[in-house]
């Protein structure tokens, strides 16, 4: 199997006076694992829809391989999808309902009436594939001993890995997934979502994947079209949305903790939140007011000192998650309501044990992860570095 690029070019879609899409520009690389990500409402399942060919844009075009196929119909475009509510067939075994779209697209209505394959050598081998086929495609996905059930005796799991089994038998060039994940437990989608990264591993297919799980997606994807308001606001590697949004609202969504927001004033180079020193200077930037963005593991948590750049918050609780423990601290004093900062749960105790750690908890900014956004929501590119130096190594980084 081979995947196919798609290339999108001014793509509209209204409903009535409701303009859902405004022109999606987005090239889909041959082979590529891509995914759709942002809220709901975002535009995201009607883009999905259109590349499918389940609804006609209002303008703009759409190639899949180099071909038009802005206006034909779904069976003409050589794709696959695969729906979040699974739509299998409740009274066909699973492995019927991986074999129906062959039967539909091989055999003729007479040749699919009861007793056909009796009378005919003929659509007897055709069967007899179509089971090869389906044989195929249930040893990929480990459906081999659940192909007799029906989908009432099967785990939420387990139909959904039939559903992708009826879309991926047909050998598609292009794989459309629209949150397939989204009504399963957690645990179950952890171990689908390996089992979906493997088969794109191993097909080649493109896949296009929609979800509002920025985890998911992070997870999955090769690039990311992050979309919010019928428009994608930016697209590139999961390393590049995480660590060079070029928003405010995209350093917002992506991110499995909150990202903190600090306002701050910028003079002479200097940044100071109210009347306190960050202990970071931009350089080549104009005084005035910023929004200063830092990922949680950003900021350094350190003993209790008098330094420059050193500030003192709060504790308002404390989230264990495993490895790392993230400290929730109330922001009010530096202009933020809350401020979270990620430690190591070693360095957490370490701190805690020493009597660092209580009511109050000191930390450091460091320049890694952290961004500088102009008001109106735009990263500024500038190059931001801490003042203090620790273990003669200065953290720097450019944003």
């Amino acid at each position: 199997m081979h995947g196919k690029d798609i290339r999108i070019a001014g793509l509209r879609k209204d409903f009535g006076a409701t303009s859902v899409l405004k022109g999606i520009d987005l090239d889909v690389r041959q082979g590529e694992f891509l995914t759709l990500l942002g809220p709901s409402g975002c535009g995201k399942s009607t883009l999905l829809r259109l590349i499918a060919g389940f609804d006609i844009p209002t303008s703009g075009t759409l190639e899949i391989g180099g071909r038009d196929v802005t206006y034909l119909v779904p069976k003409q475009r050589q794709i696959a999808m695969v729906f979040q509510s699974y739509a299998l067939y409740p009274h066909m075994s699973a492995g019927r309902n991986i074999s129906i779209p062959l039967e539909m697209q091989r055999l003729s209505f007479s040749q699919r009436l009861p007793g056909a394959g009796f009378l005919s050598s003929k659509v007897r081998r055709i069967r007899e594939d179509i089971a090869a086929d389906v044989a195929r495609v249930a040893d990929q996905l480990g459906l081999e001993s659940l192909l007799d059930r029906k989908p009432a005796q099967l785990s939420g799991g387990q139909r959904q890995r039939v559903a992708i089994g009826r879309a991926l038998v047909r050998n598609p060039s292009v794989f459309l997934m629209d949150e397939p994940l989204s009504n399963l437990d957690a645990k179950l989608r952890n171990q689908l979502r390996e089992e979906i990264a493997d088969l794109h591993r191993r097909t080649g297919i493109t896949f296009v994947f929609v979800t509002h799980d920025q985890k998911e997606a992070m997870a999955l994807s090769d690039r990311i079209a992050l979309m919010q308001g019928g428009q994608i606001v930016q697209c590139g590697t999961p390393g590049e949305l995480y660590g060079a949004p070029a928003l405010l609202s995209v350093a917002r969504f992506v991110g499995s903790a909150p990202i903190n927001e600090i306002p701050v004033t910028v003079g002479n180079g200097d940044l100071r939140a109210g009347q306190l020193r960050l202990g970071l200077r931009a350089e080549g930037v104009a005084d005035g007011q910023f929004i200063l963005a830092l990922r949680a593991e950003a900021l350094e948590a350190v003993p209790h000192a008098d330094e420059t750049g050193v500030l003192r918050l709060p504790v308002a609780h404390v989230e264990y998650s495993g490895s790392e423990i993230i400290v929730r601290c109330g922001g009010r004093e530096i202009g933020s309501e809350w401020i979270r900062i990620q430690i190591p749960a070693e360095r957490y105790e370490q701190l805690r044990n020493s009597g660092n750690l209580g009511d109050t908890m000191t930390f450091r900014v460091r320049a890694h992860g952290v961004h500088l956004f102009a008001l109106s929501g735009e990263r500024m590119r500038v190059s931001l570095e801490n003042n203090a130096e620790k273990n003669g190594v200065r953290h720097a980084v450019s944003v």
